[in-house]
């Protein structure tokens, strides 16, 4: 291959060889940053659907509880919720089954850049992945640094050590080096924007 250089030194670079690395480029950008104000949830909701519609795994969102007490009609064809109250303190966020093992996880954000609040779980939600962890569950969160634009699977094992200790430490957030050396961190793609089953199985394998 013949090497051509301009006048100047540099480097000819042929246009369709150009072209190729600013489509690169682009999809890389649109990774990156075609999220970027899209709720956490809306992006698992997406990937799920696309879990389900390949067959890999098969997990939902939960419905929340909530009981309706007040409805207006103010139109024939609309209804419109005045009044309505949870049934029953929601457990987590999402559940399911993959590869013949029950999934059941929280997703949570954080705009914080060096820790995530404790205060954002409820103690019925420890006690949840408590006793999923007792079946064999498979037991997790997902959780978002929003600032950051860094996603991290983190086991619920974790999760409870440090809600259990608490307390005793005065430590009220998990530092982001914790998540660092005991989560799995998560990259976005394309198709699942959030491939979180890659960091299932690393957990699993841990």
């Amino acid at each position: 291959m013949t090497l051509i250089k301009y006048p100047n030194g540099n480097r000819y670079i042929p246009k369709q060889a150009v072209n190729r690395q600013l489509a690169v480029k682009k999809k890389h950008d649109e990774v990156l940053f075609g999220h970027r104000g899209m709720a956490l949830e809306d992006e698992l909701n997406a990937s799920n659907e696309y879990y389900r519609a390949t067959e890999q795994a098969v997990v939902y969102k939960k419905p929340t509880p909530v009981q309706i007490v007040k409805v207006d009609y103010p139109k024939r064809a609309k209804a419109v919720i005045k009044e309505a109250y949870f049934r029953q303190p929601s457990t987590t966020d999402y559940n399911g089954v993959y590869q013949g093992r029950y999934l059941d996880f929280e997703a949570k954000e954080t705009k914080n850049k060096k820790s995530f609040p404790l205060k954002n779980f409820h103690q019925h939600q420890i006690d949840h992945f408590s006793r999923c962890l007792l079946q064999q569950g498979i037991c997790f969160v997902i959780v978002k640094f929003v600032s950051l634009q860094r996603l991290f699977l983190y086991p619920a094992t974790q999760l409870i050590i440090h809600w259990n200790e608490q307390e005793s430490t005065g430590h009220k957030s998990i530092a982001l080096a914790d998540f660092e050396k005991h989560g799995f961190e998560i990259d976005y793609a394309i198709q699942p924007t959030i491939p979180y089953l890659k960091a299932v199985d690393q957990l699993i394998m841990h």
